[in-house]
């Protein structure tokens, strides 16, 4: 079997830690880059020391290697534009797992998907975005309940994590939006704000400990409740999504895909 060469950006991050040490163990794939910013204090160690694993013989770089036919970037939003630079110039195929992008960086990653093929998902987990799926089948079928129905996002994840709602809260909330109608978006409450309007979706972060993600997504009706929740109990679900995503998308034409098209939901 011929193996992918993949790199991983992001390498020496609590994800980029377990793509190594997963990836490495996938027989479909030989890891070839393992790539970080230039100061990291990581950089010239062999990525699966720093990963907690044995030896691969590949030193933590900060630049893409040659030879390189796919790439997944669980990063921060800079090193995300980076790697879809890198990507778009020598074609690879990409798969962007970081959140927190502003508006110029996603725009990137769209015209990026003009050129070489993306999948670009603010979750690689399976369940979480069959649970996607549920909210929208759920959105569709209870907005016109007769007493109308309320939409609360609760997210938790650990104290490290740095943009907040998260990504997949986010993504939850554009999803309900689009099949229900609701216009508007409001991050928490305080103080005597009113009444709840019915069009509104709210979200609520949680930052606790080491989880590694939660989401509950409430539909409140009057006398019944429905609530979906996806919980990981580790990264681990993360990183073999991503790692499906990669197997996706060197077999995919330009275009812009999602975990949607890779779980084929």
């Amino acid at each position: 079997m011929t193996k992918l060469n993949l790199a991983i950006n992001g390498a020496a991050g609590r994800m980029g830690k377990r793509l190594i040490a997963i990836g490495s163990t996938d027989p479909e794939f030989q890891i070839v880059g393992a790539i970080e910013y230039e100061r990291h204090r990581e950089i010239g160690r062999d990525a699966g020391v720093v990963a907690g694993i044995d030896e691969l013989g590949v030193q933590l770089q900060p630049h893409l290697p040659e030879g390189t036919q796919v790439v997944i970037d669980f990063s921060v939003p800079d090193a995300c534009q980076w790697i879809t630079e890198q990507c778009t110039r020598q074609k690879i195929p990409l798969v962007v797992a970081t959140t927190g992008l502003n508006p110029h960086q996603k725009e990137l990653v769209s015209n990026a998907a003009e050129v070489v093929p993306v999948v670009w998902s603010p979750s690689m987990s399976m369940t979480v975005n069959l649970a996607m799926k549920l909210c929208s089948i759920a959105g569709g079928t209870l907005k016109n309940a007769p007493s109308g129905c309320d939409v609360e996002i609760i997210e938790r994840h650990h104290r490290f994590k740095e943009d907040s709602p998260s990504g997949t809260a986010l993504k939850f909330g554009d999803i309900i939006a689009g099949v229900m109608g609701h216009s508007q978006h409001r991050h928490g409450r305080e103080g005597q704000i009113g009444q709840r309007p019915q069009n509104e979706i709210g979200y609520h972060a949680v930052r606790v400990g080491d989880n590694p993600g939660e989401h509950t997504i409430v539909f409140g009706m009057l006398g019944e409740t429905l609530e979906i929740t996806v919980r990981a109990s580790s990264r681990d679900c993360y990183a073999q999504g991503a790692l499906q995503a990669a197997k996706f998308v060197v077999k995919q034409k330009p275009g812009l895909y999602s975990m949607y098209d890779v779980l084929g939901l």
